[in-house]
């Protein structure tokens, strides 16, 4: 029997390793496919997904949107 983690638990809705990894792992080969399966930028791809997977680029983008206002 699996139990839920209650919505104020501090775990609660986080990602395992596994699931995270295939939001990344799904990610690059979206943006692999959107260069047109140019090979050569596996590690480019997989660190850019692994930022907008976990939310760095949005925070970065913000932060520079501010700054410039």
């Amino acid at each position: 029997m699996q139990t839920r983690l209650s919505p104020a638990h501090p775990d609660a809705g986080k990602l395992s390793f596994a699931e995270l990894d295939d939001r990344i792992r799904e990610r690059a080969f979206k943006l692999y496919e959107r260069r047109g399966y140019t090979d050569g930028h596996a590690l480019d791809d997989w660190l850019e997904a692994k930022a907008e997977v976990l939310g760095v680029t949005k925070a970065v983008e913000l932060k520079s949107k501010k700054a410039a206002a």
